[in-house]
Parts: structure tokens; sequence; C-alpha cells
């Protein structure tokens, strides 16, 4: 069997397709004991903020059953050392910039575990998903919108992920600038 490291993007999209569920409550109590495991193993004066964020953070919605998580830190924070540690709680580095990181925890090579993660690790105030999540928590009828864009993407892009994510970029750019107007500050 081929590790994870091995497969092609292709074959990763195979092994983990895109798949929505309608909002479970427990996806609350996974990121919470999530975040208890983070604050307890992470260097507290370099993490400001750990946030749920994604569509299993708002639950009138359906989501895929990956709980996305927020980790900012400051600028000056050992982000080699915040890697090192994540890899030892079970996170993977899946994607670097000078300013991002991005961790999954949870795909293996027979699928995705019981309970998966998405980790984005990133300086304080880049939280534009944080304004996102909160406007479709307080605008319902933009979150079933958002909720009927992911059903119909779900099943044309189900084994390529960056398609689905792509196709839904112009809504929520356009949410997310409504949210940083109306919400000036909130997360700053």
């Amino acid at each position: 069997m081929k590790k994870l490291e091995e497969m092609s993007l292709e074959e990763l999209w195979q092994l983990f397709p895109i798949y929505l569920t309608e909002h479970k409550h427990v996806w609350r109590s996974w990121y919470e004991e999530e975040q208890a495991l983070l604050i307890e193993r992470l260097p507290e004066p370099q993490v400001r903020r750990i946030s749920h964020a994604g569509s299993t953070a708002i639950e009138t919605i359906w989501a895929k059953p990956i709980v996305d998580i927020i980790v900012e830190t400051e600028e000056d924070s050992d982000w080699q050392n915040i890697s090192s540690i994540l890899a030892s709680i079970g996170y993977r580095c899946m994607s670097r910039t000078d300013k991002r990181l991005s961790f999954n925890k949870g795909y293996t090579e027979n699928g995705f575990a019981d309970k998966v993660y998405h980790l984005h690790l990133r300086y304080f105030g880049d939280n534009d998903e944080l304004y996102f999540r909160d406007y479709l928590k307080e605008h319902q009828e933009i979150a079933k919108e958002y909720e009927e864009l992911k059903l119909e993407l779900w099943k044309i892009y189900e084994h390529n992920r960056d398609a689905y994510t792509d196709k839904k970029t112009a809504f929520v750019k356009k949410y997310t600038g409504a949210a940083k107007s109306a919400y000036k500050g909130r997360y700053s």
C-alpha cells in the first residue's frame, strides 16, 4: 500500500472525496477536544487565538465532516517549533507559504479517520474565515445559499477538491467582504 506522501493528487482525491452531510452536533465537541490539546501543547505566549472555522462551525448547514481550526500566532513566533509540536500530535503539513501553513489530521492510507481536522496556522489578524463564519451564522438566508451552492458542486467535483473550492471562491469573497464591512475590527 502506498503512503500518502507517495500518492498523486488524483489518487488522494479518489481516496478522500468531497463528502457532505447534515450538521452533526458532535463537531463542536471535536473542536473543543482539539482546542484543549492545542492549548496544552502549543507555546502559550506565541498563540493569540484558536478558532473553529468552516462549515462545521455553522449549525444550520451541511458540511464536509472536517473540523477547520485557525491558530493565530504572533509574527515573531517560531513556526518551525510549532510545526514540530503539531507533527507530534498527528498533524501533517500539507501546504506552506511565507505567511500560512496548512496541516491536516485524520487522513490515513485507508481513507478518512473517525475525526478529521484541517488546521490553518496564521499570523494574528489573517482570519477572513472568522468573518465569513459569523456572517453566515447571523444571516441564515445567505447560509442556505451557501449550502445550496456546496450541494450543487459536491457531485460535480466530488473527486476534485481544488475545483470544488475554486467554484465557491466568488461567493465566499463576496460575503467575507460584506462581513468585514459590517463587523469592522471584530477580529483585529
